[in-house]
């Protein structure tokens, strides 16, 4: 079986920040400036206390100038405070916002990239949930939590430092006081913390996923009177989301002990200093830098235990986006020698040779298939549903890559070949034509090679479709959400004219006829023969009538021709 990439539900945070760095490194210069914005802030603030120290040790000794110099330090960091605070906010919120930018067309265009089978092999809304709310939560975070955690968490490492330089015997009661409980508090939330994150983001994306998958259904699900089963497998996923969310609020509620922590601290440390004052080892002003600068110590502290969670939550979601991003990376380039002679010709043969193909291991749907389709070949592929014929088709198309074997275009093997030259080769038309929002000429955009209206309008000739477009309302007419407007056989006539804007000397057509009324079903087997002349035509065929008019047939039997 070919290897695919699989996400995993719960991914692994453990060195997320540096397998995430080669997204970042593009923007490393204004985050370096952000970040030195935010040292510079912090520094301020930790100078304040200092400041309001010198003061009261003027005014104990009497000394009116030495006074003023501290008011006027503390007005001067207190300024430099709010420029440098804002400064930081202004770069971390542009470094995020490139930063953002930058992953969502990242995402976007690995995933319009991706192999059809990686789209198949997972949920939609799980994609989703990776691709837009990943990306959205990790977007608040850098605008707006990061740069608290980053201000708090520089004042909490400069404030140890300040404490040490002005009384080291209290410094040290105040850490062995306060670190060992810390330590103990931040090690039982990081051993919780993972889990508990990861659970709650996999039970959000599988809510998203169901929602989605019941959206769609929605007419299956309304039509036999059964909405209640949509409520309730959204119910039963709701539930479990719930769960995961009152077990990270159990584990977020540890790092409250903090507030216990600060108030045994502060209490030592008060007793402690009025006895070293009443001895004379230490002056009022030194007890006042201390009392200002453990509260902020402290304040800052229990404001990093806060965002500890908000962090945690956004280390998981960038680890299921770096999931994501690592599963969609680019697959390295063949060797040189392989690529040597890789254009594809304009036209050639189509070759199946010993194809085997399953969607699990162990379980093939095709085995040993291999069948020649000379150019200007006009054939059928027939079978009971479930025998592998769309699956061909798609193997065929270069849209699934076989777990052994291989498929050519006139003597080039597809996985060596560029794949818009495949594309522009070998079309297939699928059962479900996929219909965007929006008009009937945005529909036909989609073809390759961005056709121009001009183009479109040779399409409709070629077709002999005008009176179709014409009673639409033109080119411009609006197919509805999702092409609600359109039948099911208008929906296949678009397919056909996006083939005709691509004139590929090869059609596979998973006709849709079968379930069509005569006179649609008629219109569109007059556009298929328009369209036929001068190049390759397979027909995956269920109508009886389809199947007698094509000259040779190719049946498909458990997965072998027969």
């Amino acid at each position: 079986m070919a290897e695919i990439r699989e996400l995993a539900e719960d991914p692994s945070t453990a060195r997320v920040f540096r397998r995430f760095w080669p997204y970042l490194r593009p923007h490393r210069a204004i985050f370096a400036a952000a970040l030195l914005a935010n040292v510079a802030s912090s520094a301020a603030v930790v100078g304040i206390a200092p400041a309001i120290g010198l003061g009261v040790d003027a005014v104990t000794d009497g000394d009116e100038r030495r006074l003023w110099w501290a008011v006027a330090l503390m007005a001067g960091l207190v300024l430099a405070r709010m420029v440098l605070l804002r400064s930081s906010e202004v770069l971390l919120s542009a470094a995020g916002e490139r930063t953002i930018r930058g992953l969502r067309d990242l995402v976007v265009d690995r995933l319009a990239r991706a192999p059809l089978r990686f789209i198949e092999a997972h949920r939609t809304g799980d994609l989703l949930r990776r691709s837009t709310g990943e990306i959205s939560d990790l977007t608040l975070f850098l605008r707006d939590q990061l740069p608290n955690l980053l201000g708090f968490g520089l004042t909490v490492a400069l404030t140890t430092a300040l404490l040490l330089a002005y009384s080291w015997l209290l410094a040290l009661l105040l850490l062995a006081l306060f670190m060992p409980v810390a330590i103990v508090v931040v090690a039982w939330f990081t051993r919780g913390a993972p889990r508990a994150f990861g659970r709650q983001a996999a039970a959000d994306a599988t809510m998203t996923a169901t929602f989605t998958e019941t959206l769609n259904a929605h007419e299956a699900l309304v039509a036999p009177g059964r909405p209640q089963e949509w409520v309730r497998r959204f119910q039963g996923d709701n539930d479990e989301l719930l769960r995961a969310a009152d077990r990270t609020i159990a584990v977020q509620s540890r790092l409250e002990l903090f507030g216990m922590i600060e108030g045994l601290a502060t209490a030592a440390l008060l007793l402690l200093s009025v006895w070293l004052v009443r001895a004379g080892q230490l002056s009022v002003g030194t007890v006042v830098v201390f009392v200002v600068a453990t509260r902020n110590l402290f304040e800052s502290m229990l404001t990093l235990s806060g965002l500890a969670g908000q962090a945690q939550l956004a280390r998981t979601g960038l680890a299921r986006l770096t999931d994501l991003l690592d599963a969609l990376a680019p697959a390295g380039r063949a060797p040189a020698e392989l690529l040597t002679g890789t254009e594809l010709p304009a036209r050639g043969d189509l070759v199946a040779d010993g194809l085997s193909f399953g969607y699990a291991e162990g379980a093939d749907v095709l085995r040993d298939v291999s069948v020649t389709f000379p150019s200007g070949d006009r054939a059928g592929l027939v079978g009971v549903t479930g025998s592998g014929k769309t699956t061909l088709a798609k193997l065929l198309t270069g849209l699934y890559q076989p777990d052994v074997g291989t498929v050519r275009y006139g003597g080039v093997d597809l996985r060596l070949a560029d794949p818009d030259q495949i594309r522009a080769r070998i079309v297939l038309i699928p059962q479900q034509v996929h219909i965007i929002t929006g008009t009937l000429a945005e529909n036909l955009a989609l073809a390759p090679g961005e056709p121009d209206r001009a183009a479109m309008e040779r399409a409709v000739e070629l077709l002999g479709l005008g009176d179709w477009t014409a009673r639409l309302g033109g080119l411009d007419a609006d197919v509805g959400t999702r092409g609600s407007r359109l039948s099911a056989g208008e929906r296949q006539i678009v397919g056909l004219l996006r083939a005709a804007l691509v004139d590929p000397p090869v059609l596979l057509l998973d006709e849709a006829t079968a379930d069509l009324d005569p006179d649609a079903a008629r219109r569109l087997e007059t556009a298929v023969e328009r369209l036929r002349p001068g190049r390759t035509l397979v027909v995956i065929a269920h109508r009886p009538t389809t199947i007698e008019r094509l000259p040779r047939i190719v049946r498909v039997e458990s997965g072998r021709l027969n």
